[in-house]
């Protein structure tokens, strides 16, 4: 039997909606947010679950504890699980970014991979914390099922390392959204299989704010 992780990211934030650069920056869950994590614990009520581990930031407490509160669990914070920290371009929005910090970005959107703004993290930075906590609780709770609360850059990270992509396209071609769910069956500690990606068909249907810019300006478009 398959070591089972649940790999979620937070709820939507005021920030997730305003399209900001929010890493290391503290900021609760919004009403929308809160929303979709109450419909994927009502998905997952069911499922039997070992544990629960979290980011230590506010917002992916709040997820992980509205999640973990019908299995009885309570959330274990693991700081490796953080989201990358963004630097000097904190609580900007990519425009902000783009017109204070041109080149800086360039070189940031070719390889963010091994490129950090300053003050801030790569994406290897990222997975040196990152991947040996997620190795550690698959090691912990062999042949179990575990819901881990992360955040989307770390989240993609993750995925990129484990299924063997190549990691320096990871924010291009893999989507996180908010209270989105993937799941990752683990044979040995590194050896994963990808059963579910990104999925919301939890909140199908509930009203949110469709985003006309990314932060990504590969897939941003044009404002109708």
């Amino acid at each position: 039997m398959p070591t089972r992780i649940y790999l979620v990211r937070h709820g939507a934030t005021d920030l997730t909606a305003e399209d900001r650069f929010a890493g290391s920056t503290e900021v609760a869950l919004s009403d929308e947010g809160r929303t979709q994590v109450a419909a994927l614990a009502q998905r997952l009520r069911c499922d039997s679950l070992d544990a629960v581990y979290t980011s230590p930031m506010h917002r992916t407490i709040e997820t992980a504890r509205i999640i973990a509160a019908p299995h009885g669990l309570e959330p274990l914070a693991e700081p490796g699980l953080r989201e990358i920290d963004y630097g000097h371009w904190e609580g900007r929005s990519r425009d902000e970014i783009e017109a204070a910090y041109g080149a800086e970005y360039d070189a940031w959107q070719e390889d963010p991979l091994t490129v950090a703004p300053a003050g801030g993290e790569s994406g290897i930075d990222v997975l040196a914390r990152a991947l040996p906590v997620l190795r550690r609780i698959v090691q912990h709770h062999r042949h179990g099922a575990v819901l881990v609360v992360s955040h989307k850059g770390t989240n993609r990270l993750l995925v990129s390392s484990l299924l063997g992509f190549d990691a320096r396209g990871y924010r291009d071609r893999l989507d996180q959204s908010p209270a989105g769910l993937t799941i990752l069956d683990f044979a040995t500690d590194v050896r994963a299989r990808l059963r579910l990606f990104n999925d919301v068909s939890h909140y199908e249907g509930v009203p949110t704010r469709v985003l006309q810019k990314r932060l990504s300006r590969w897939w941003s478009r044009p404002a109708c």
